[in-house]
């Protein structure tokens, strides 16, 4: 047996987990866990958040769901059994869960771009299983121990959070930048805090949303746009982004990833600025491509 707990078997207790059976079918059911290997840990899952890449599921972008699977990637839990080659963890740690692992020997791996790892299983991502179960098998070193201060919703919410803070890092984010935010859902909203850490002196958010738009005002957006759908309103939402930022626009974050989105944040942010695409919604967009390049947006 592996050292510090009891095996599934001799506690007799069955995992279960969410299985996603088809469209909009979100079903209950047992999941088998794999064996643990020395270098693993069993974690009891506490907290996993439904990102928006689960509800746009059974297609998202290319990958497709094809037979039903296990969803959920954003998570946090408590070690209840580690391998016998473990070290560093003991059962009742609470830890924060890299969903991804990689394989660590492609030459993105070696140059530490290992989220680009062409052999990447990643949780809830086909035909991988996810981790809004009962219980999962995980290596060890993609398991973080949490503060005492950082609960375990929090814990699952390193996952998103790290995207804001990989954009933000892309986006040279300074207090020299003043920043606009398409979009004010999850990965937007943590975006604009993330910004704001990297001090940035100015934010504004944009969305279609008015209710949403509160919340990133709370969160403290210097300034927020309601927006429509419709493309031809470009011209003039830019000119009304422009007045709110009181600035020029230095970096665009497109948390939204639509046609409108990319096409606003390339023609509100200035010459020589950057826009960086967070978001993943429309799998092909139409935009202005060559405006932008004139503009030096591309790099």
């Amino acid at each position: 047996m592996s050292k510090g707990g009891k095996s599934d078997q001799e506690e007799g207790e069955e995992n279960m987990a969410a299985w996603l059976l088809g469209l909009n079918t979100l079903k209950i059911q047992p999941f088998k866990l794999p064996p643990l290997g020395p270098h693993d840990v069993r974690v009891g899952m506490k907290a996993v958040g439904i990102c928006g890449s689960d509800v746009h599921f059974s297609r998202l972008a290319d990958y497709v769901v094809k037979e039903p699977m296990v969803i959920g990637h954003e998570c946090a839990g408590i070690i209840e059994e580690t391998g016998s080659e473990v070290k560093d963890l003991v059962p009742g740690d609470r830890v924060a869960l890299e969903p991804g692992i990689s394989c660590w020997r492609c030459d993105l791996c070696k140059e530490g771009r290992y989220n680009l790892c062409p052999d990447m299983k990643f949780f809830g991502l086909p035909p991988f299983h996810g981790s809004l179960a009962r219980q999962i098998v995980h290596p060890a070193y993609l398991c973080f121990k949490l503060p005492d201060n950082v609960s375990l919703e929090e814990g699952a919410l390193c996952e998103p959070l790290s995207v804001a803070v990989h954009a933000c890092r892309r986006g040279n984010i300074s207090p020299e930048t003043n920043v606009l935010v398409m979009g004010a859902g999850p990965i937007g909203l943590v975006t604009l805090l993330a910004a704001r850490a990297f001090g940035a002196p100015r934010i504004v958010n944009v969305d279609v949303d008015g209710n949403r738009l509160s919340v990133a005002k709370e969160l403290g957006a210097d300034g927020v746009v309601q927006v429509s759908t419709n493309m031809q309103d470009i011209p003039k939402e830019v000119e009304t982004i422009c007045n709110v930022m009181g600035a020029k626009v230095d970096v665009s974050f497109d948390c939204a990833g639509l046609s409108k989105t990319m096409s606003t944040a390339l023609s509100v942010t200035r010459a020589g600025g950057k826009v960086c695409l967070v978001g993943l919604g429309d799998n092909e967009m139409t935009v202005p491509l060559t405006p932008a390049a004139a503009r030096y947006l591309f790099q």
